[in-house]
């Protein structure tokens, strides 16, 4: 076994002690639920039995009521406004079938909302955008509460969706739990095109019905869009964490081998109750310190979502472990950058999976030393099992081993010719608090900006500012009242294109906001999740229309040039 890096091992040991007291909590209330729980339906009132089985068919209601069977409760996503979960819709239909095929039996436990950024994004229903996280959590938690489940499913993909379904099930980590994506839609108008109608549309160049039609091109089909967002990157981080199976993570909906991964999905979270001969394995044996080091330094090979910098805080704060952004910083400093994928590249997901996808980028960082391959996993092995590929062998779903080339070094790379040689994340400190700033997809020459401040409290008002012909200078946009406290921190995509279009005339141009940007950071250097926010009294708020600010991305460097008084 390859030696594990200095810094990754540094690191881990540091997030495991500050973890010892909130994990060994986290630990012994799991272990206290499984010792109830092995009982629970045996010590279940025949009324509360009744209310369990009363819809079922006759033959589940037999199987339930023996309760020599594993139960599986599922928690689905399911509507059909976002086009990432309308996979989903036959999902539970198909769960039960094959459940009863193997001796199980399932039931949907909950539904739990799922909003699209994509449709409220510049509206005022983003601004409950991050508070769904938490509502998901809690419908998730709602729906396992009833305890009749030996095992879960978790149906979800898109941006607070997956960080929710972690955040609850975790609550009920003595269960045998497996998260099943759905794919992206095929690829359609290159996301490097579309940005660029964005622009000529902000520039006043071209028309709504030109934009609208290459809008549509883009997102034409059902599946997760296909750009390396945050629902992408919770399907990349859900794999690399060995909570989904090997290689499921990009395979496009309505495929023979999706279905077949999904019914896969049912075998291994039945296997894992322990009840038909096999290991038990808990969610909680799978969500540890190493896995979520794990998917800290996926994010970071990657170029992932700085979404991830809230969301994998507070899903590793879930299961009682502690991680915080100097952890990320560090990890960036080793991590190499192996993916281009837009917004820091020009392909889309479905680029990456045809050059090698997941299983390259495992194996290739195994190899390295640089992923903690002695993991629990829910396929019951460490991460080796996740450098394969799954594919049909006369129908039948089987894995193996990645191609040893990458299919297309414009998107995938070996570590020993990486993008980058660190994970492009870095932590900005100054004297208006702590930021984050995502610079994979930043040119080196744009890293660093020195300019006067234009103060918004609002994107829209910034907009106007641009449209109006009045900022077409060397600027830093600070964009503040924009944290959670103030507005339920909205992502401030309106923001992209006119920024990019004054970078593009040759301004030096950046952002700094106590808001968000998200999975679609792209070009323009923007310090972000800045705290403490505007209306927590932070320094943001004091910031002045002229002040000069220097943001240096190389140093980790955001300060206001004036006097600290």
């Amino acid at each position: 076994m390859t030696d594990i890096h200095d810094t990754l091992a540094r690191v881990t040991q540091r997030i495991i002690d500050r973890s010892r007291g909130p994990r060994g909590q986290y630990l012994a209330s799991m272990d206290a639920q499984a010792r109830a729980g092995k009982t629970q339906r045996a010590g279940m009132g025949c009324a509360n039995m009744a209310h369990t089985t009363a819809a079922l068919p006759a033959a589940d209601k037999l199987v339930i009521h023996a309760e020599r069977a594993p139960h599986v409760g599922i928690v689905n996503a399911y509507n059909d406004m976002l086009s990432a979960h309308q996979p989903y819709e036959h999902y539970p239909e198909l769960l039960r079938g094959h459940a009863r095929a193997i001796g199980a039996t399932a039931q949907v436990a909950s539904g739990v909302p799922a909003m699209c950024d994509g449709v409220t994004q510049g509206a005022e229903g983003m601004e409950l955008s991050l508070f769904s996280r938490d509502v998901i959590a809690l419908a998730t938690a709602v729906g396992l509460s009833h305890k009749v489940f030996d095992a879960a499913l978790m149906l979800g993909v898109c941006d607070k969706i997956v960080p929710g379904l972690f955040m609850g099930a975790v609550q009920f980590g003595h269960l045998s739990t497996v998260f099943v994506p759905a794919g992206p839609m095929t690829s359609g108008l290159s996301n490097d095109a579309k940005a660029k109608v964005r622009q000529q549309y902000a520039q006043g160049l071209v028309g709504r019905d030109a934009l609208l039609e290459s809008e549509a091109s883009a997102y034409h089909a059902p599946g997760t869009c296909t750009f390396y967002g945050t629902a992408n990157s919770n399907q990349m981080l859900m794999e690399i964490m060995g909570l989904h199976l090997p290689g499921s993570s990009f395979v496009n909906p309505g495929t023979p081998l999706r279905e077949a991964l999904t019914k896969a999905a049912m075998e291994r979270a039945v296997a894992n109750t322990g009840k038909t001969g096999q290991s038990t394995i808990r969610l909680a044996d799978v969500v540890t310190e190493k896995s979520v080091v794990n998917g800290i330094i996926g994010l970071l090979a990657t170029g992932g979502s700085t979404n991830h910098t809230i969301h994998l805080i507070a899903m590793a704060r879930a299961a009682g472990v502690l991680i915080d952004w100097d952890d990320f910083a560090e990890l960036s400093g080793v991590i190499p950058l192996l993916a281009r994928v837009y917004p820091n590249g020009k392909a889309d997901v479905n680029h990456f999976q045809a050059a090698g996808g997941m299983g390259f980028l495992m194996r290739e960082l195994l190899a390295a030393g640089l992923l903690h391959g002695d993991v629990t996993t829910v396929m019951g092995t460490g991460l080796a099992a996740y450098t394969q590929e799954p594919w049909l062998d006369n129908g039948a779903l089987a894995w193996r081993p990645v191609p040893a080339a990458s299919g297309d070094t414009s998107v995938l790379r070996p570590v020993s010719e990486p993008f980058s040689a660190d994970g492009g994340l870095r932590l900005l400190q100054g004297n208006l608090g702590r930021s984050v700033v995502k610079v994979s997809a930043v040119a080196p020459e744009h890293r660093v900006v020195r300019a006067p401040a234009v103060v918004v409290h609002d994107q829209a008002d910034l907009l106007a500012l641009f449209n109006a012909g009045k900022i077409n200078r060397d600027l830093i946009a600070v964009v503040r009242y924009q944290g959670p406290r103030a507005n339920g921190m909205p992502e401030l995509h309106k923001l992209t294109p006119p920024l990019a279009v004054l970078q593009d005339q040759g301004f030096k141009v950046a952002l700094v906001t106590d808001g968000r940007m998200s999975g679609a950071s792209g070009k323009v250097p923007a310090a972000i999740h800045l705290s403490p926010e505007a209306l927590a009294d932070g320094p943001i708020a004091r910031v002045m229309d002229g002040d000069m600010i220097t943001l240096d991305c190389e140093r980790g460097v955001r300060e206001v040039e004036v006097d600290a008084a």
